[in-house]
């Protein structure tokens, strides 16, 4: 019912900018509680930012709290992932995730969403 298509992902050095894109079908995202997860090699699923349907909320993990912003930009139904001041640690395959089932929350729980992009590869350079 919702495809996720993230992109801008790339080989960056430490102290770079990035952005990236989630172009979502099949259900507009003003309806869709959104979410970006990342995934390093040998740890598990992170959750990094998330916003809720009306835009009202948003959640930050510590780790990447005012370094990186969640967007959208509802005409062209996309969520953004700007990130700032990599570092090597942000390294990981970064995941959108869609949460169709939830009216205001934002969930760090990578469960609570049900739809979910295939991953872009981040590399940052130390």
């Amino acid at each position: 019912q919702v495809q996720l298509v993230e992109s801008g992902g790339g080989l960056v050095q430490a102290g770079d900018s990035l952005r990236l894109s989630c172009a979502a079908s099949g259900r507009t995202v003003s309806s869709l509680g959104m979410g970006w997860f990342r995934q390093a090699p040998g740890k598990e699923r992170e959750f990094v930012t998330g916003i809720n349907r009306s835009g009202s909320r948003m959640l930050y993990a510590d780790s990447v709290q005012g370094r990186f912003a969640i967007s959208r930009d509802i005409a062209k139904n996309t969520v953004f992932l700007q990130m700032n001041t990599l570092k090597p640690d942000d390294t990981a395959v970064y995941y959108c995730a869609a949460d169709s089932t939830h009216n205001w929350s934002v969930y760090r729980q990578s469960d609570q969403y049900d739809y979910w992009g295939q991953g872009t590869q981040v590399t940052v350079s130390s």
